[in-house]
């Protein structure tokens, strides 16, 4: 067998296959059950401590608990075998989650930034040690949902659309500590709502690449990191 062949079909599974691995289902599981109850936690906590900024994380969380739904039902989907009615099997359907994950983020900037702005104009008491303890939590629940899916972000759309969000996630409350430790500190209270903006950039920034490789992908277009004219010069070869 000529020694381009794996290398061929490396390339091909990718493009064509953009489903998650089996192994993936218990990575959902687990990173959906620990987001569910943090958002629990930071939506209790937001409103004890009056914070804009865990309000908004909370938010972000959510659409995130969603955005693993969907992925999750995505990777169970693309392993259906074909039918006369979908005679390619729905093997796109990951990247419609991805998508679809994407709308989400957008939308959940949108309540983020309009909530911060309206915070800023009228000024909130915000309790920064409850807002502290809390965000740091998030570190550690993002984080450890982030690594379960680190593995399989180089391979697949829907995964590293998980992937992404929950690393931005970590990195959010990291933002959101800074925040309840300043407000401790100095007792300035635009802190909060300035710091859910940074929040809302942030999230836009990560979400803007995977809408645009969502959408190419959707239109069959070739996937970023895979070299069309490499593919042809290999499988040439055979």
């Amino acid at each position: 067998m000529p020694e381009g062949h794996p290398h061929s079909h490396d390339h091909a599974h990718a493009h064509a296959h953009p489903h998650a691995p089996a192994s993936f289902g218990t990575a959902f599981a687990i990173g959906i059950t620990l987001n569910v109850g943090f958002v629990v936690a930071e939506v209790v906590f937001g409103f004890l401590a009056n914070s804009m900024s865990l309000l908004a994380d909370a938010g972000h969380n959510l659409s995130d608990v969603l955005g693993l739904v969907l992925a999750w039902a995505a990777a169970t989907m693309a392993k259906k075998a074909p039918s006369p009615r979908f005679t390619y099997g729905l093997k796109k359907a990951p990247i419609l989650a991805a998508l679809a994950n994407s709308l989400l983020l957008l939308i959940a900037i949108g309540a983020i930034g309009a909530e911060a702005v309206r915070r800023l104009i009228h000024p909130a008491v915000t309790a920064g040690g409850i807002v502290t303890m809390v965000a740091a939590a998030g570190i550690v629940v993002n984080g450890l949902t982030a690594l379960l899916f680190a593995r399989g972000r180089g391979r697949d759309i829907n995964i590293r659309g998980a992937y992404l969000h929950m690393a931005a996630d970590a990195l959010v409350s990291m933002a959101v500590v800074v925040a309840g430790l300043v407000i401790m500190w100095t007792g300035q209270q635009w802190v909060d709502p300035a710091m859910s903006l940074a929040v809302a950039v942030v999230i836009l920034w990560s979400s803007i690449g995977l809408l645009k490789e969502s959408v190419w992908m959707s239109l069959a277009g070739v996937p970023s990191g895979i070299d069309v004219y490499e593919v042809e010069a290999t499988l040439s070869e055979l």
